[in-house]
């Protein structure tokens, strides 16, 4: 029974996460916070004095150093996210200056200098949260635990009305836990809170892992317009080596058999005129109809590889005809509202052929079931086999070269392939 799996890629491009060890972890709030403050001191102190002194030259020097020291402290936050969070975000791009004029313009103008300097003002309140969940989790946690040694030193001093006095390690509600057995109701609790502190710390720096991610990182649109440029050049050296593919398919299967074709036609014409005995003419006539044959096989699989004829009749009947070709056992469901794009209809066709390709020459597969599901605004293309799994992106299975046409009509792919299998590979695409 096939799955049906969402691309991972759907995620957050900008930010890649991987859960880094506890003890890391737990550290990251202790330095988080000071840095953060002295961060913000330090930009908003440099802000303020450029702004005052705004009205002269020195003040938009000292704003753009502001700026500046913004994006270093980003760099430091960054890098303490990724050696102790194991948070990897991108280095927004930073414009290539020709002068210290030209340098100051591009902080200005740019967007990852302001960016960055609203991350630093908003980091000490994100921050805050973490080692408030640290000192709940952890010192409490440990302090709780110790509470049976530390109540001869940790404790205040009580006065009754007596004049009696006796010290007190943790009372609540008039309730004193100082004395065996009270004193395990806080050993359990603090043995609780180390428990949970991990959970704790981790939750409390989601907001500030989301700050660093949105600010910290690429801007959207620049990456968008990144992701175009990248894109276009695929798709241009696509259509490059695809004119090259017919030229060279062309120049060497249909137009050498139609050359052969021509000079035999030749020879009969001279056969024919020279009075040649008929057996001789006939086997040149055959030699020629084999090679006009050949010529119209060779044009007919150039044309397909160009664009199925199947397609016309629509994405369902051109998987079902790939499904009746392949080498291994397919089973396709598709289920589609509205019949997509033709350039989609395409993309999508040409990879599910690859993709049975892929699991014939390379899966050990014994089947393989292809789903596809459409509605108004996207297509889903799944194609599962259970094979030995394994494969990987961009380790000479084609699956890079998919993904990246996929990109080009701004699809995604993903592919999830433990060892022992099964591989599934999921697409998505536009619809239109």
């Amino acid at each position: 029974m096939h799955r049906l799996r969402l691309p991972g890629s759907l995620e957050f491009p900008y930010r890649r996460e991987r859960r880094g060890p506890v003890a890391r972890a737990a550290l990251y709030p202790l330095i988080a916070l000071p840095l953060a403050l002295a961060g913000l001191v330090l930009v908003v102190a440099v802000l303020l004095i450029g702004a005052v002194l705004s009205w002269t030259a020195l003040g938009l020097w000292l704003i753009a150093a502001a700026l500046r020291a913004a994006l270093a402290l980003g760099d430091l936050q960054r890098g303490l996210a990724r050696c102790l969070l194991g948070l990897e975000i991108d280095r927004p791009e930073q414009p290539e200056t020709s002068g210290v004029f030209d340098w100051r313009r591009s902080l200005l103008g740019g967007r990852a200098g302001w960016r960055a300097v609203a991350c630093a003002l908003a980091a000490p309140l994100t921050a805050l949260l973490s080692l408030g969940a640290f000192y709940v989790g952890y010192v409490n946690g440990v302090l709780l635990t110790l509470h049976p040694l530390l109540k001869r030193w940790n404790n205040f001093t009580v006065t009754e009305p007596d004049g009696s006095v006796r010290h007190v390690g943790l009372e609540v509600g008039g309730v004193e836990f100082d004395s065996w057995p009270r004193w395990l109701v806080p050993f359990a609790v603090g043995l609780l809170l180390l428990y949970v502190a991990p959970w704790l710390v981790r939750h409390a720096l989601a907001p500030h892992r989301l700050l660093l991610g949105a600010l910290l990182g690429p801007d959207r649109a620049d990456q968008r317009i990144r992701t175009l440029e990248e894109t276009r050049a695929q798709a241009v050296d696509d259509a490059a080596a695809t004119l090259r593919r017919i030229e060279r398919d062309l120049h060497d299967g249909t137009q050498a058999r139609l050359v052969g074709l021509g000079m035999h036609l030749t020879m009969i014409r001279e056969l024919v005129a020279g009075g040649a005995e008929q057996d001789k003419i006939l086997k040149v006539v055959e030699t020629a109809q084999g090679n006009a044959k050949q010529a119209v096989a060779d044009l007919r699989h150039l044309v397909k590889g160009i664009h199925p004829p199947v397609l016309d009749q629509g994405l369902d009947t051109a998987l079902a005809t790939l499904a009746a070709d392949s080498a291994l056992p397919v089973r396709v469901h598709c289920g589609i509202e509205g019949r997509p794009s033709p350039a989609i209809e395409s993309i999508a066709y040409f990879c599910t052929a690859e993709l049975l390709a892929n699991a014939a020459k390379h899966s050990g597969a014994s089947q393989v079931w292809v789903t596809v599901h459409g509605d108004a605004k996207i297509l889903l293309l799944s194609v599962e086999d259970d094979g030995r799994g394994g494969a990987v992106v961009g380790a000479g299975s084609g699956l890079a070269g998919l993904r990246a046409r996929m990109r080009t009509v701004d699809g995604s792919l993903n592919c999830d392939s433990p060892p022992g299998g099964p591989t599934v590979v999921s697409v998505l695409l536009p619809l239109r």
